[in-house]
């Protein structure tokens, strides 16, 4: 298709359900070296020395949850969980801005991608981005799975994202927080986004409304990454940010389903993306070879990485966020999977960063503990740079994405264990976290090591070996792991001073007891017992 095309292909829906005319600029589905051209002559981007596209985002370098707001519509009001996570908005207010968004829109060139949502067929949902970034545009196509030629002559869209950057909305006028707004209506099918150039908010806004839809189709929507070894045995890695799930999963020596979002269904596992959008702080090719590689490619997007004066990324800066990301088609990755499906998972690892210094490097979980486990959604992220501040902060997401859920926790957790339970699955915990003591005396746990427990355990090393209980969480720690010192497998015994882990230990059990208090209204006794003791 030409850069010149202004109109949608006769084949194409238009943008009329949107609200446009047909005489709108809009320029469809190009492909990336067209997107290339557009981003570099709207001047959104710049080249790398490798040729990736680096993109700065402005003011907003991460997601602006607070500005995100679900539509009080008829047909999901008994179904949100309603909150601070998913904020009601009328349909006066949504209906306002979308004709404003259209105003502000008219006579710019929009970018529109056609895509679907989810590898496997049965469950995959067809979706439209709208933007006036073109850069959006080829975000949406490395990050979604976009359909063949003759696919794509029959693509109806279920879904649509709308997206105005330079739009900002008026609080006092227009009943939004701030200038920036994130709004899902299920019932039109619509996501708009104004005052934000971030690309993550198009992702997410796709990926909180799959994980509204599956779980009616009997379907486990997943914060996770996924992959597979040679004889077929799946792995899913739930995790909040920094806790190692992007790069545990891009293990050569698997095959990576994908690093973010997948589902459960009766069929087995899927990945939800076409791509992934990885975090680039303190990259390095040798600690991280695979994900470096995609880095140094054209197609690539660098989102906030500075550059040096001779436009190489220099990925140790946090100059301008600690959120520098990449976004790259999953087939960067030479190992990745070329379907996006895999069996049902064997083993299920719950990913942390402890700064306590007090989660066993891994143990493993009954149905009851995973379930309340994975309600809490616990990490725990390091104090800033502020001078004396030393202290980390406890992060409880629950389903280890909160902010992408728009059902309450439990029945995100009752269909996971339905599923543990019905395929035998293995949940273990693992903390990428801190050893030897809290962060500030302790020391991070050594890469090498947690690969090689996730390793031996996945392949079923530890189905032999002693257990024993510790004391605080009731977790079952395992007593050996071959190719790991014994003595790091306890935390307790890692620490000089014992009476200061039981003190450290109390007080985190008492965090995660305290937390859980707004779910034991909807969950049972026996998941309630499954914590801290």
């Amino acid at each position: 298709m030409s850069v010149q095309q202004t109109t949608k292909p006769s084949h194409t829906v238009g943008l009329d359900y949107l609200g446009f005319n047909d005489k709108v600029t809009a320029k469809w589905n190009l492909s990336p070296a067209e997107l290339y051209e557009e981003a570099l002559a709207n001047n959104e981007a710049t080249l790398t020395d490798s040729y990736a596209l680096r993109v700065l985002t402005g003011k907003f370098t991460g997601r602006s949850p607070k500005d995100k707001f679900v539509v009080e519509e008829p047909s999901v009001m008994e179904h949100i969980d309603w909150g601070s996570v998913n904020q009601p908005i009328s349909n006066e207010v949504f209906d306002n801005l979308h004709k404003k968004m259209l105003k502000h829109l008219d006579g710019k060139k929009l970018y529109v991608v056609d895509a679907n949502c989810g590898a496997d067929d049965e469950y995959s949902l067809p979706i439209r981005v709208v933007s006036e970034a073109a850069y959006h545009a080829l975000f949406a196509r490395n990050m979604f799975i976009v359909p063949s030629e003759s696919a794509i002559e029959n693509h109806s869209p279920q879904f649509t994202v709308l997206a105005a950057p330079s739009f900002n909305a008026d609080p006092k006028v227009d009943g939004t927080r701030t200038e920036t707004f994130i709004l899902c209506s299920f019932e039109k099918k619509l996501i708009l986004i104004g005052g934000t150039l971030y690309s993550g908010e198009v992702k997410k806004g796709i990926f909180s409304v799959m994980n509204y839809l599956l779980p009616f189709k009997g379907v486990m929507p997943m914060h996770c990454s996924a992959n597979v070894d040679d004889h077929g045995n799946s792995a899913v890695y739930f995790g909040l940010s920094g806790t190692g799930k992007t790069t545990l999963s891009a293990d050569p020596s698997k095959t990576l389903i994908g690093d973010d979002e997948h589902g459960w269904s009766d069929n087995g596992i899927f990945n939800f993306e076409g791509g992934c959008y990885a975090k680039t702080i303190n990259l390095s090719q040798e600690g991280e070879p695979l994900i470096y590689a995609t880095t140094q490619r054209p197609g690539t997007i660098l989102e906030n990485v500075p550059l040096d004066e001779k436009r190489r990324p220099i990925f140790d800066s946090a100059e301008l966020t600690e959120n520098t990301r990449c976004s790259y088609p999953l087939d960067f990755i030479p190992n990745a999977s070329e379907t996006g499906v895999a069996g049902h998972p064997k083993n299920i690892v719950f990913l942390t960063s402890d700064a306590y210094g007090v989660l066993p490097p891994i143990s493993k979980l009954t149905p009851e503990q995973a379930m309340y486990h994975f309600i809490s959604g616990y990490t725990a992220k390091v104090a800033g740079t502020e001078r004396g501040v030393t202290e980390p902060t406890p992060t409880f997401s629950a389903c280890f994405g909160a902010p992408f859920m728009p059902l309450h926790p439990n029945v995100y957790a009752e269909l996971l264990a339905k599923k543990i339970v019905e395929h035998g699955s293995n949940v273990w915990l693992v903390n990428t976290g801190w050893t030897g003591g809290p962060y500030g005396v302790g020391t991070r746990m050594k890469l090498k090591y947690t690969r090689r427990m996730l390793e031996v355990a996945l392949e079923g090393g530890l189905n032999q070996v002693a257990f024993e209980t510790e004391n605080f969480f009731g977790l079952s720690i395992p007593k050996s792991v071959d190719g790991v010192p014994s003595e790091l497998l306890n935390p307790r015994n890692t620490w000089n001073d014992k009476n200061a882990y039981d003190e450290k230990a109390r007080q985190l059990a008492g965090m995660f007891k305290e937390n859980f208090k707004k779910f034991s209204a909807q969950v049972s006794e026996s998941v309630i017992s499954a914590g801290p003791r």
